[in-house]
């Protein structure tokens, strides 16, 4: 990669940083574009291609790389690298992190072109490994290779485009990377729409739209970089300091991410030998939870990271507890009303948005099972994503590891216990308390460390949350209706109803809030 001409060192501190709160609603409001666009980018596949033979074969072609980025790209890799990057420019010249940069983007990149060389020329046994299943049917098989072959170069291209948000981040420009997963789901829905007829094969189409669509997110974000005289000219130096840090921070938050997917997937195993539908109820109810936590504990884990590692690396303590009380109590302000309106709304949420083709009435009843069990959690789980920071910005990711690894075993246990008398309700139930535990262990350790301190209000601010709550609760109940009279309603009168619901629950809650005296100003912090 080329740079424009770097500016000096006299550059370094640049403009003034957006507010927290600024910051994490532009990141979730970003997400959530990308979440609606991806159901639509679903529906389209859906509808162009089925659940056929070329189907299957695609989405094996495209979970491999996926699974692989979500495991290093955005998982090990940020949580490594922003420490690091914030530590070099809060205490070095701005010529020490561009070699910093330099020395990073040329050993991953290298690393990662063997990984994709290799993964390219062994693609029918990657395939083999992930869908044993297609070696029954050879053409399958074949095609899933072949697509594999041309997804693979993703996990280059978008390890290197979260290589380049994390910079991005480090230097507060957030919106750049939180929109850049939108153009994944733009490409993938024209690939299918316009692409696909013109190809022999037209599922190849969406192999092609993968491949293009990380290419044009890597280059999206390198004129955001020359601005910040920050554009990497890759070199491979595995003996500069800030790169083996980066190596050494990775090993355990790489087990850590490892120790989270595998827990999903025994979840996955087990519901399998449950009766027929408990994978789709746990899918759906799922994806509802993921919702509130994708938008809004992303977003706000995502702004705290680089910010608590210019505070550690300012050796600025109490500001540093400040940030993590702040991110505590965003997470409160929304995390309590989402997983109060999941519980409450189960089945009229399901049944609006699910409630369609061959998804039954007894579908919407038993997903509701799930969702409420996955909603006991969901402060939890948005919780975990805004306390991890508090050590991965210390440079500490064995602590919240360790921690994980204890949770992913209670979570075992909480299975075997509860998937007799609840079913799939009681895996989902199983991952709620484990989340619980995992959420209260990390808060225990950063209270201990000093790394969080309660902040003065406290007492005042959980009365305020505790009416809002109340209120909203009131107007559910209020303006709901019975379970049967939402199954029997059309999509349209579903659709209609909810959004009348949610828009007088939303209201009654930020009026009452209003009313007891919290305000925006309340919230902005840097």
């Amino acid at each position: 990669m080329a740079s424009e001409p770097a500016p000096n060192d006299s550059q370094k501190t640049p403009p003034k940083a957006p507010g927290l709160l600024r910051s994490s609603g532009v990141v979730g409001v970003m997400t959530m574009l990308s979440r609606v666009l991806g159901l639509v980018r679903d529906m389209v596949i859906a509808r162009y291609f089925g659940a056929g033979t070329g189907a299957d074969a695609f989405f094996v072609a495209f979970k491999i790389p996926n699974f692989l980025r979500r495991l290093f790209a955005e998982g090990a890799f940020s949580q490594a690298f922003v420490p690091v990057l914030s530590s070099y420019r809060e205490a070095q010249s701005m010529s020490e992190v561009r070699r910093l940069v330099n020395a990073v983007a040329g050993t991953l990149g290298l690393v990662l072109l063997g990984v994709t060389i290799v993964a390219m020329i062994g693609s029918p046994l990657l395939t083999w490994v992930f869908a044993p299943g297609f070696s029954d049917e050879p053409e399958k098989f074949a095609l899933a290779a072949d697509m594999l072959r041309i997804t693979f170069p993703y996990l280059l291209l978008i390890s290197l485009t979260a290589f380049a948000g994390a910079i991005l981040n480090s230097y507060d420009r957030f919106a750049v990377p939180a929109f850049t997963p939108v153009l994944l789901n733009l490409v993938m829905i024209g690939a299918a729409i316009f692409l696909s007829p013109l190809m022999e094969t037209p599922v190849m189409a969406l192999a092609w739209g993968v491949f293009l669509a990380g290419a044009l997110q890597l280059f999206f974000q390198l004129p955001f970089l020359m601005r910040l005289g920050l554009m990497p000219r890759p070199k491979v130096d595995y003996r500069h300091e800030g790169v083996r840090r980066v190596l050494r921070l990775m090993a355990p938050a790489l087990f850590g991410v490892s120790v989270s997917q595998i827990n999903l997937l025994l979840d996955t195993v087990l519901a399998s030998f449950l009766q027929t539908g408990s994978v789709s109820w746990l899918y759906y109810s799922d994806r509802l939870s993921e919702l509130p936590l994708g938008v809004f504990g992303v977003a706000i884990g995502t702004v705290i990271l680089p910010n608590l590692s210019r505070k550690h690396a300012a050796e600025a303590p109490e500001q540093f507890a400040a940030t993590v009380d702040w991110a505590i109590r965003a997470v409160l302000l929304i995390g309590v009303p989402a997983a109060l309106a999941l519980c409450l709304l189960a089945e009229p949420l399901l049944a609006t948005l699910f409630h369609y083709g061959e998804v039954t009435d007894r579908d919407v009843v038993m997903s509701a099972q799930s969702l409420r069990a996955y909603s006991l959690g969901l402060l939890a789980f948005m919780l975990i994503k805004v306390l991890a920071p508090g050590f991965f910005a210390r440079q500490d990711t064995r602590t919240p590891v360790r921690i994980g690894v204890i949770a992913m075993v209670s979570n075992m246990v909480f299975n075997l216990a509860l998937i007799v008398p609840l079913a799939h309700a009681g895996l989902a139930l199983a991952t709620s308390l484990s989340a619980w535990l995992n959420a209260t262990l990390l808060w225990r350790n950063l209270w201990r460390e000093g790394a969080w301190q309660r902040q003065a209000g406290w007492l005042r601010f959980l009365a305020q949350l505790a009416a809002a709550n109340a209120a909203l609760a009131a107007v559910i109940l209020l303006l709901g209706a019975p379970v049967s009279q939402w199954l029997a309603m059309t999509g349209m009168e579903r659709a209609q109803a909810m959004a009348m619901l949610v828009g007088s629950g939303v209201a009654a809650y930020f009026a009452v809030l209003a009313l007891v005296g919290v305000r925006v100003r309340h919230f902005r912090l840097r």
